[in-house]
């Protein structure tokens, strides 16, 4: 994981660092000019614009400037305000993460490239929101760790590509990370050399007429992402018992279509972990039986899709996720806004926090910068998700994956985290057009069994 900071945690960083404000300084300055000699691809005849602001932003930008013209650069330091003459580079260190109201950048010329210090003046350094016109970057260089508005807003838009300079900061707190792929071999349960299916046991509630590919999708997701066993319940299906096409590795448990709250409480007696939700459908009888089962589980529990629905608002949500148990909330957008009684926002981080802190749970806020928060207020990220999976029923994946994760044994906090990042970079995998959920089990298992120890894979020995 790559710790994520604040500018609050930035600046206490900063002020509690080895070393004297001047140090950092020239550290930061020069990882700036280095950045830029890589995107000049060398300095000598080259002309750069150093826009440098008052603060320690624009001090950074004035070393950078030193140690180009040192190089052969011929360099120009203007203030904020001043145009920006032709040059090959801008760098941008007008304001940093000292931003306190709109700015206007200057207009850079057509065939410049832009370094921004530390992160595009103009956007807010915690929410990436953009109340004025910054430069857009080509490259980002900041200092020390990544900062949220790096990665959510409007931030990605601006920086470009980013890099992390490490300055001699010394230890950084950090309540924030964002996922990596080493994440996955790192803080994955592997299934122990002697198991058997029911130690990693996810029990589905998913489905209904009509609704049965939203099961099927669940079910498959935590198949494919480890569980032992699915034991997949449908109400509905004790009606109609050929209803749908379910994965043949799921052991189906035949539910009435009301009344089944008791019935799925007995299955979830061998199970490690319940996932409940995807395609239930809004009757008043589901509603009841999600609320018993979400109250009245002793295992793990993933609310997911319908679910959310039957928690209802902020404050009965939170009765009924009451318990000894972890409970794993997964909203979209619109499924927060019913919870929270507001949408999301573009901060990200901030919503999680918000409805975690609220209803006492973990909560998963999806988007392309997916955060997950726990009720203590710690964040984990994963900006792997990407438009590919904007289509329907990747939701549906996603839930199971967390519900198997959950059953292998991870914690609440990383096991929804690193679904999101697998579940991303698995879509990554697949065709750029075309993708579709039902698609994604099988690129998560390869790309668990890529993520995984080789020399594990097929060691185990259970029951089968």
């Amino acid at each position: 994981m790559r710790p994520v900071v604040t500018v609050a945690e930035m600046r206490a960083a900063d002020a509690a660092a080895p070393v004297p404000e001047e140090t950092l300084v020239r550290r930061a300055g020069t990882a700036a000019a280095i950045a830029a000699l890589r995107l000049l691809g060398g300095a000598y005849g080259r002309r750069v614009v150093v826009v440098a602001g008052k603060g320690n932003n624009g001090a950074d930008g004035r070393v950078a400037a030193e140690v180009l013209a040192r190089r052969g650069a011929r360099v120009t330091v203007v203030h904020p305000g001043a145009a920006v003459d032709d040059c090959d580079l801008v760098v941008d260190a007008a304001l940093g993460t000292g931003l306190r109201g709109p700015y206007e950048a200057p207009e850079p010329p057509a065939r410049a490239q832009v370094l921004a210090v530390d992160i595009p003046s103009g956007v807010d350094g915690d929410t990436g929101a953009v109340p004025g016109r910054p430069m857009a970057a080509t490259r980002t260089v900041t200092f020390g760790a990544l900062k949220p508005g790096l990665l959510q807003g409007e931030g990605p838009r601006y920086a470009g590509e980013v890099e992390v300079a490490d300055i001699g900061l010394g230890q950084i707190d950090a309540r924030i990370s964002l996922m990596e792929d080493a994440d996955l071999s790192r803080l994955v349960p592997r299934r122990p050399a002697q198991t058997h299916k029911w130690a990693s046991a996810v029990c589905v509630v998913a489905g209904s007429p009509g609704m049965e590919g939203a099961a099927t999708l669940a079910a498959r997701g935590a198949s494919r992402a480890g569980a032992g066993m699915v034991r997949l319940g449908v109400p509905g299906s004790a009606e109609a018992p050929g209803l749908g096409q379910w994965p043949g590795e799921a052991v189906r448990f035949a539910l009435p279509a009301s009344g089944w709250a008791g019935e799925v409480l007995e299955v979830l007696e061998r199970c490690r972990a319940l996932v409940i939700g995807p395609g239930l459908g809004r009757a008043p009888s589901t509603v009841d039986g999600i609320r018993t089962v979400v109250a009245r589980a002793r295992v793990p529990v993933v609310v997911d899709a319908d679910a959310l629905f039957a928690l209802g608002d902020e404050s009965s949500a939170r009765r009924i996720v009451a318990g000894d148990r972890p409970v794993v909330v997964t909203p979209h957008d619109g499924e927060y806004e019913a919870l929270a009684g507001a949408p999301p926002g573009p901060d990200r981080v901030a919503a999680a926090r918000r409805l975690a802190g609220a209803l006492g749970a973990v909560a998963l806020v999806k988007g392309s910068l997916t955060a997950v928060a726990s009720c203590s207020g710690d964040v984990r990220l994963s900006s792997a998700g990407s438009s590919r999976l904007a289509t329907a029923g990747t939701g549906d994946v996603l839930s199971g994956v967390i519900g198997a994760f959950l059953a292998r044994g991870g914690a609440p906090l990383e096991a929804a985290a690193l679904a999101a990042h697998v579940h991303g970079r698995a879509a990554s995998d697949g065709p750029a057009e075309g993708l579709v959920a039902v698609d994604l089990p099988e690129l998560i298992s390869a790309r668990l069994s890529r993520a995984l120890d080789p020399a594990a894979r097929g060691t185990a020995r259970g029951d089968g």
